[in-house]
């Protein structure tokens, strides 16, 4: 049986790039046409910046193209879950448009997929073109999350990777409102390989991840995948309530032994704010987890679709045909 291979595109205002991103994924896939059926498709994340009027146009002029376009942004976890659900390959690779993937990378990540791994995941080995804030802060907090979280997260990996069809179900059936997709890959098991690259510099645009984004991503990870914050919570409140309890017993001692002098106004109010502080930061935590408990209560869909044109596949017979036909979707 032939192979097919989806290639899933989260796109969100990515205009300026998507012509060299497109030139360069098609050169791979029609290199990779001679020996399978290859369908790209692009998820368009609502996108305001003309990225959608281009990807329209470029339907017509590519079989193996196709376009979902969801009804407003709901961010890019949401939108790689759209592309699992409506990719049909035996193995789904997801990438973005950035060009700080290379499309290159992709038939190394089949290589594996054939030797029976269900996840073939990037791993950078450096992070061109980035603050070295930003480095060190991924850095950092890929290592907590990985102390943190119940199950094995790979450290320094994003979403670039392939996955199997049996893989793309088991996501499929994880509908949970907050997604942490790093988390989610890992937690579903299966076999599992890791490919290591040297990540590039974004060549055009600019990046959507604000450090405000980043951090929420962060909480999302954190509370999505470990309850550590909550139990760090707990000891942090016995332990103030121990060391209150000691310094209430000091001063009746001393009361007892040395009489009530009036001094000590300040050590009152320093007690008193640091409790106070201690009580907001645990409750903010809890609120954190409830939040989200709320939430998933309501069980609303993670996105709706505006428009789908689904692929038709560029099949080895077609690799080098100069206008292969277009097939009508709805």
């Amino acid at each position: 049986m032939n192979e097919l291979l989806s290639v899933v595109v989260p796109v969100f205002n990515e205009r300026e790039v998507l012509p060299t991103f497109h030139s360069r994924v098609m050169a791979v896939l029609e290199s990779l046409s001679t020996s399978m059926t290859v369908q790209l498709l692009y998820v368009d994340d609502g996108s305001t910046d003309g990225s959608s009027d281009w990807l329209q146009s470029q339907m017509g002029e590519d079989a193996s193209l196709g376009v979902l376009r969801l009804s407003r942004n709901f961010g890019k976890e949401a939108a790689m879950s759209a592309g699992f659900d409506h990719a049909e390959g035996d193995a789904v690779i997801v990438i973005d448009a950035d060009l700080q993937d290379p499309p290159e990378l992709i038939p190394t990540l089949i290589e594996h997929w054939r030797e029976g791994y269900d996840v073939v995941y990037a791993t950078r080995e450096s992070r061109e073109g980035e603050q070295w804030f930003k480095r060190k802060s991924a850095a950092l907090f890929y290592r907590v999350m990985d102390r943190l979280s119940d199950v094995p997260i790979p450290r320094d990996t994003g979403d670039f990777r392939l996955l199997s069809r049996r893989a793309v179900d088991a996501l499929a059936k994880l509908r949970e409102q907050h997604r942490y997709m790093k988390g989610l890959y890992a937690w579903i098991g299966y076999p599992q390989k890791a490919v290591s690259y040297a990540r590039d510099a974004r060549s055009l645009g600019r990046s959507k991840w604000s450090y405000w984004r980043l951090w929420n991503l962060a909480l999302e990870g954190i509370t999505s995948f470990s309850a550590a914050p909550l139990k760090l919570a707990t000891w942090f409140g016995l332990f103030t309530s121990l060391m209150s309890f000691g310094y209430g017993l000091f001063f009746l001692l001393r009361t007892l032994f040395l009489g009530n002098p009036v001094p000590g106004y300040p050590s009152l109010i320093v007690i008193i704010l640091f409790l106070g502080g201690v009580q907001l930061v645990c409750l903010g935590i809890i609120g954190e987890y409830l939040a989200r408990t709320y939430n998933e209560s309501k069980g609303r869909q993670l996105y709706f679709v505006m428009d789908y044109r689904p692929c038709g596949g560029l099949h080895p017979r077609d690799a080098h045909s100069d206008n292969p036909a277009v097939t009508d979707g709805s």
